[in-house]
């Protein structure tokens, strides 16, 4: 019979008390992300308002990572120097797949730096790859696969840093700095800045491939973000969620990491969300099962809406309310 667990938390980071969240949650880090704002910029007001950013992973498992230096409009396939006769159809065939395309460039917008590269990430777990390619043409990835079977695949993970200031300022002041910034201290990673990646207000955001772990509020120069995957683990204190992974289980993972120390990027796989009877008041309630190392792991977590409503980006025309979430139990094997 399983027991509510008593193991000590790991040490946490130094924190600002404003930024404190519900018992269970993760805190924000004093640190930083880099660049300077104006106080009524989203992030920054994310950052006074201490949002969490937990659970807000995107759900794509499958990325077409496409270089395309020089400028990027709101929309980076279509308002960009890449084909526009290709670009819709491009689209087209990403949603009809279920792909997840990102515009990439090497930091500082280096033209002479670009090999018309291209790359397939599969984020699935057990099968994390990343496999890059070089095209000719455009046209060329509408008839190619996307299934990882050409290219070369890489051993290096792949840091994804948004830094795509026309959907969001904030991405840019605060990404541009931080993808310069990597790699640092001889840690190997393979650094690019990439169009939108959702939860501007989270800026700088980060996703490190083939895992798909989504990083948000980074601060300073990521050191501590790569020192962590060198070490196969994840860094909990800027941690989004994981992509493709339902959020009530990204939910579920944050809370059992946090309470249990267990921080390795294949520890606490999903098995099963099961939803569960909900309290009135819009509130929602799931049971998530995680792969514990003695046995399954069973975390009961609850998603409310906000409180109150906010501009959520720069560019929000209106306030908008947002669901937190909240761990209520965890049980570990007895």
């Amino acid at each position: 019979m399983g027991h509510v667990t008593t193991a000590p938390r790991p040490e946490p980071p130094e924190v600002d008390p404003q930024f404190c969240q519900d018992a269970g949650e993760v805190v924000a880090p004093r640190s930083s992300p880099p660049g300077r704002l104006d106080d009524v910029r989203c992030s920054v007001q994310a950052l006074l308002r201490g949002d969490s950013p937990v659970a807000t992973a995107p759900p794509a498992r499958r990325w077409l990572l496409v270089e395309q230096p020089g400028p990027w409009g709101r929309d980076a396939l279509l308002e960009s120097r890449f084909d526009r006769r290709v670009a819709s159809r491009l689209a087209a065939r990403a949603r009809e797949l279920g792909v997840r395309i990102q515009m990439v460039r090497r930091p500082g917008e280096r033209l002479a730096d670009s090999g018309r590269r291209w790359a397939v990430a599969d984020t699935t777990p057990g099968r994390e790859t990343v496999t890059w390619s070089t095209r000719e043409s455009d046209a060329e990835l509408l008839e190619r696969p996307w299934d990882g079977s050409v290219g070369e695949p890489t051993q290096v993970p792949t840091y994804l840093v948004c830094t795509h200031g026309a959907h969001d300022v904030c991405c840019a002041v605060r990404g541009r700095p931080l993808a310069r910034a990597l790699p640092t201290g001889g840690v190997p990673a393979d650094v690019w800045e990439t169009s939108h990646l959702g939860g501007d207000r989270f800026a700088a955001n980060v996703v490190v491939l083939p895992w798909g772990f989504v990083y948000g509020q980074v601060p300073e120069d990521g050191a501590a973000l790569l020192a962590a995957h060198a070490a196969g683990q994840v860094a909990l204190p800027w941690l989004r969620g994981r992509a493709g992974v339902a959020p009530a289980a990204q939910a579920a993972q944050q809370h059992a990491r946090s309470e249990l120390g267990l921080l390795g990027v294949d520890d606490l796989a999903t098995r099963r969300v099961r939803t569960l009877e909900s309290p009135e008041g819009g509130a929602e309630r799931f049971e998530v099962t995680l792969a514990g190392p003695a046995g399954d792991v069973l975390v009961t977590v609850e998603s409310r809406l906000s409180g109150e409503a906010h501009r959520l980006t720069c560019a929000a025309v209106r306030p908008g309310r947002w669901r937190t979430w909240h761990p209520l139990s965890l049980r570990v094997p007895a």
